[in-house]
């Protein structure tokens, strides 16, 4: 069972209004469960028990999401050597998201980290072909895209990150989709391994600059061109154009876009990022 406060909410609601049954969630709210409720806790039909004491504990952990393992709780997190940074699963109400040493990887206020993604999708207009998705992170850039594309490469600089996307249950499509090819390394030096002309889309939703700042520059800009095919396109996600942070850093990168010779770079703030074209 993988839980978090959405779903231990429901059950202590539940035991409040003295139910007796309810369906809940196992999977973060993908799908439901029939729960037997009595005094000792929850029975969840084919995955266990529960006690009170546990589910108010999980209740009370608001960004943290939990793998149950004989009805003990375990903190979906990781601290990497490679990166010396921490990562853990924190829970939305639809789809969770990833906090890089505290930093979010999605959009989750007004919005939900998977509309966050459809947003990046769409913004790319006609996705297709070939696609590269250059920060796997939980996945779900490479899932959207692959239900529209022949074929998705994701790349992943960090092991751990795919270890806590394995426990995501909206990941799961990540790892059994056969027209996804996950990369472990640096995008910054595994793009150079790729042919000319690749590519027919990129989706570039790399951490903020102070996590990635290799992949803004003028060098990766011009890899990225190189391994896009005529018309290509590549959406680059930034962050809000309208913090100062946003707005500056939104400058430099269509700049040097432009520098590598991408054709059409415009914003599209409803997505936090820009498109350009080959």
């Amino acid at each position: 069972m993988i839980l978090s406060h959405y779903q231990t909410r429901v059950l202590l609601q539940a035991r409040q209004r003295r139910r007796t049954s309810i369906m809940a969630s196992v999977d973060l709210g993908r799908t439901g469960t029939e729960v037997t409720l009595d005094q000792e806790g929850a029975r969840f039909t084919g995955h266990g028990f529960l006690s009170w004491d546990t589910i108010v504990e999980i209740n009370e952990a608001k960004n943290n999401c939990f793998l149950i393992q004989e009805g003990i709780p375990y903190k979906i997190q990781q601290f990497s050597e490679l990166t010396n940074r921490y990562y853990s699963l924190m829970p939305t109400e639809k789809a969770p998201t990833l906090l890089i040493s505290g930093t979010l990887m999605h959009r989750i206020k007004g919005i939900d980290p998977w509309q966050d993604t459809l947003k990046k999708i769409r913004a790319v207009g006609t996705v297709s072909g070939e696609v590269l998705d250059t920060a796997t992170g939980l996945g779900y850039t490479a899932i959207v895209a692959a239900e529209r594309a022949s074929h998705v490469t994701t790349i992943e600089l960090d092991p751990s990150v795919l270890e806590i996307a394995r426990l995501n249950p909206w990941s799961n499509e990540l790892f059994t989709r056969a027209n996804i090819t996950s990369r472990i390394g640096d995008s910054d030096e595994l793009i150079r391994e790729f042919e000319n002309r690749s590519f027919h889309c990129v989706i570039h939703d790399p951490p903020v600059v102070s996590l990635a700042g290799n992949l803004y520059g003028l060098e990766f800009y011009t890899e990225l061109y190189r391994i896009l095919r005529p018309q290509g396109r590549l959406f680059h996600y930034i962050g809000d154009p309208k913090s100062p942070s946003g707005r500056t850093t939104t400058r430099g990168v269509v700049r040097r876009l432009q520098e590598a010779g991408f054709q059409q770079v415009r914003q599209v703030p409803g997505a936090f990022g820009v498109v350009a074209v080959k």
